[in-house]
């Protein structure tokens, strides 16, 4: 009999692993949501709205509820953002075209300031705002991020790091080469937000095109690789006409996000945005309008 218990032993050690895998695969079955599996190795989450969470700025998830301070390129213009209630300041970010040679605060056609990137950050530390740097060329990157890498340490606001890499719908700048932009940004990328965009145009009284198949799929083919959180700044004029294409864009990763943006040029109808307030998770599209634009959306039936 001793004989024989011996020999079941191993048997019944063969049949746990077993009754192990099935335990595990029925709990990721249960437990785990379809895009919770997307993330490569490696790959990060925008950790925006949890800052905010945490620092009891916003009370839930959702990014419509974020407020943004534009082009804080000047000393006066940093002391008004960091007294608003915004909670991310943006500035723009071009290379001095005279002695001293360095990256300033500025937007073309400008290329002087009376603030440079080194100065605007120790401003902008302290506050605990994130910042958003937008860039208009690429000369000013690496430098820029020179500067960035030294001080990384003691940023724990949100970081995001801004610039159109390729052609969008009317438009007629020349973007940035994305993977010159890329490797420029990538020694400073710890922890930050890549907002990635289009070239745009718009033009009143007319038919303006939207985000084509070809140019979301262009922006998957560049971001795919990438491990870093992505947002798309697009733009709202253009919106209505390019819902499929969007909310593809953002099936193809939870890494990916979306940031509506608008010119003081431009006219949209509000409404137009509610099938991606309606159809997208709320952590996943920004809002970044005028305050009155905010204030009619929010009240339109379906925004909730």
């Amino acid at each position: 009999m001793a004989l024989k218990r011996n020999g079941l032993r191993p048997r019944r050690l063969l049949i746990f692993p077993f009754i192990l895998f099935a335990g595990v695969t029925i709990w990721i079955t249960f437990h785990l949501k379809p895009e919770d599996l997307m993330l490569p190795t490696g790959a990060m989450s925008d950790q925006t709205l949890d800052y905010f969470l945490k620092k009891g700025q916003i009370v839930e998830k959702d990014a419509a509820v974020i407020q943004w301070y534009h082009a804080a390129n000047s000393r006066s213009k940093i002391n008004e953002a960091l007294k608003s209630s915004a909670h991310m300041i943006e500035a723009d970010i071009l290379l001095r075209g005279c002695d001293p040679i360095e990256p300033i605060m500025a937007h073309p056609p400008q290329n002087d300031s009376d603030i440079t990137l080194r100065e605007w950050l120790k401003e902008v530390m302290p506050s605990g705002k994130g910042i958003k740097l937008d860039f208009k060329s690429l000369q000013a990157v690496a430098p820029s991020m020179v500067l960035l890498e030294q001080v990384r340490h003691e940023l724990q606001a949100p970081v995001w790091i801004n610039a159109d890499i390729l052609a969008g719908p009317g438009g007629k700048a020349t973007p940035l080469e994305p993977q010159a932009f890329l490797d420029a940004v990538h020694v400073a990328a710890r922890n930050a937000v890549f907002s990635l965009g289009w070239t745009t145009g718009w033009s009143p009284n007319t038919d303006n095109p939207g985000y084509s198949w070809e140019m979301v799929q262009q922006m998957e083919t560049v971001c795919k690789p990438l491990v870093e959180p992505v947002t798309f700044p697009v733009r709202a004029s253009l919106m209505s006409q390019s819902f499929a294409q969007l909310r593809w864009l953002l099936q193809q990763s939870d890494r990916y996000s979306l940031t509506v943006w608008t010119s003081l040029s431009d006219t949209f109808i509000v409404e137009d945005l509610l099938p991606y307030r309606q159809n997208i998770s709320k952590s996943r599209i920004y809002y970044d309008l005028s305050d009155s634009q905010m204030a009619q959306f929010k009240v339109l039936p379906g925004f909730s």
